[in-house]
Parts: structure tokens; sequence; C-alpha cells
């Protein structure tokens, strides 16, 4: 089943489950800045995974990080486009990556959304390498995945030296 990039909506998204996950249940319609909205998304994800048992969060970003690489897959190859701007299922992985090792606080989610983001849009080297060259649902999860990382490493510092809290 193709369907044309201008023909995305939330009526077709909904009736295709594939798209509707890849799309971020809706989110990655946005006009504008459709990462950041996939990435909201993800913060409620994020509440609901980690206020129980870490294997429960485990199991969930393992989830959904193999199911993301068949969804963002399938996705490009029904909308003709690798990497389609509106597909942010790799957003909510790579922010649950980011914080899959921080222990929970409001001030935690706001400072690692934005340093996912940043990562994220700025793609510093590995990123960058691997969005242009490593293709297919592999490649549009595995450089948020490593923005993810990126990110964590960096709430780990500040968390270190007692500025995240």
């Amino acid at each position: 089943m193709n369907i044309e990039a201008d023909q995305l909506s939330l009526t077709n998204l909904v009736k295709n489950p594939v798209l509707f996950l890849a799309f971020g249940f809706g989110s990655g319609l946005a006009p504008k800045a459709p990462g950041t909205f996939g990435t909201l998304v993800a913060i409620p994800i994020y509440l609901l995974v980690s206020l129980g048992d870490p294997l429960v969060y485990g199991v969930a970003l393992t989830a959904i990080l193999i199911s993301g690489v068949f969804i963002c897959d399938k996705a490009t190859k029904m909308l003709g486009v690798h990497d389609h701007g509106g597909i942010v299922w790799d957003e909510i992985a790579g922010f649950l990556v980011t914080m899959v090792a921080v222990p929970f606080s409001l001030q935690a989610v706001v400072i690692g959304f934005v340093l996912f983001r940043l990562f994220d849009i700025w793609k510093p080297w590995p990123i960058g390498t691997i969005d242009k060259h490593v293709k297919g649902g592999f490649g549009i999860m595995l450089d948020d995945v490593i923005a993810g990382i990126f990110a964590l490493a960096c709430l780990l510092v500040l968390q270190n030296f007692m500025v995240l809290v």
C-alpha cells in the first residue's frame, strides 16, 4: 500500500497501524518541528514505564527499539521517501534511551528533552554520518538511539556533579 506524502492526514494514519505508530500517534503530522512533537509524545510513555519496575522499562524500550526498525522501514517504503520528516517513532525511542538510567524528576525530563533534541538536530559525529549513510529502518532508528546515548551521557555527568537532582 503506497500513500502519497501529500495525502497524509490523521484519518489516513488511523486506518494504517504502521503509519499511525511511525508518525507518533499523529504527532509527526505537525507542520513545523514534527521531531519535537514526536519527542513530546515520548514523555507520557516515559512516565508510564518509568514508574514501574526497571525491568518493565527495559522490556518496553527493547520492544520500541526492535519494532521501530520494522515500523520505520515499512513506513518509508509505503511513503516512497527515506526518513520522511513525519516519521517520529525514532524520536520516541531516542528520548526513552536518553532517560533510561536517570532517576525521575521534572528537571531531568526537561533537560533530557532539550539535550536529546539538541543532539538529534545538531547531529555531531557519528550521528550525522549514520544519518547520511545507514539506510532503512535500522538507519532511521540508529542515529536517534546514538543521539539518546549522547544526551544520556550528558545527563549522567550533570547528575554526577549534582547539577541534576
